[in-house]
């Protein structure tokens, strides 16, 4: 399993909100790739950009951050979300030198564009499932929908997605740990890679992701964690490898 630091994009700079609320930001960093440098040297094996203007405009808006990042890690796989409802912009953030595109809100609404993602872009695609009560929710999580995260999973494991990141919504950002049994249930659900979001505070939560890691969990996100100091990175890392 691998700890993956996240690094979200607000207006240029790096923040976290909590719950996802835009009005609840807090602000890390004015360098996202300064941040992107201090995660790659305390070991990082993949980053986890999210450009939360995009997830709002539905398009991208912190682009040239995100290839910035891209162009100086030639070698470190990258994965980006918010905002990607097209073709055209996987294309260009694959060509900008990023490895897997997250799809989120326009998976949910439009079910057969991951089917088309897939089949143009074989092992480049992410999708991102953010659940509430567990069920989905979209639009930067401002709607919650009447499908269950469990349901969807199945399907876009058949559609050839190479994993989902998924979130839980309650927990994000809150410093109150991990939804274990639910990433577990995702994991089951879909037969398909899942990558633990939301609520990742200690190593606690990583000892008990890595106790079920077996189940299909290869990956957990930490955002707040990290930057707060609840979490050391490197630490979190050599714990997993040594497993």
């Amino acid at each position: 399993m691998i700890v993956i630091p996240a690094i979200d994009l607000k207006d240029g700079a790096c923040v976290r909100l909590r719950q996802g609320l835009m009005e609840d930001s807090t602000v890390f960093s004015d360098d996202p790739a300064a941040m992107a440098r201090k995660w790659v040297e305390q070991g990082a094996k993949r980053l986890h950009l999210v450009d939360l203007n995009g997830a709002f405009a539905g398009e991208p808006v912190n682009g040239e951050v995100v290839k910035a990042i891209a162009k100086a890690y030639p070698n470190l796989p990258i994965q980006i979300g918010g905002g990607i409802r097209s073709l055209e912009t996987i294309k260009h953030y694959l060509d900008a030198g990023v490895t897997y595109v997250i799809i989120g809100t326009k998976a949910v609404k439009d079910p057969e564009f991951v089917k088309q993602a897939c089949d143009a872009f074989p092992g480049h695609i992410i999708v991102g499932l953010d659940a509430k009560d567990g069920y989905v929710a979209t639009d930067g999580w401002a709607e919650v929908s009447t499908v269950k995260a469990t349901d969807l999973a199945k399907q876009f494991a058949a559609d050839g997605v190479s994993e989902i990141v998924y979130t839980d919504i309650a927990r994000d950002g809150m410093m109150q740990g991990v939804n274990i049994e639910a990433t577990v249930e995702m994991a089951r659900a879909g037969n398909i890679p899942i990558i633990a979001s939301g609520g990742i505070t200690n190593m606690d939560d990583i000892k008990g992701l890595m106790a079920v890691a077996h189940e299909g969990i290869t990956g957990a996100i930490t955002g707040r964690a990290i930057y707060e100091g609840s979490l050391d990175l490197a630490e979190a890392q050599a714990y997993c490898d040594a497993q």
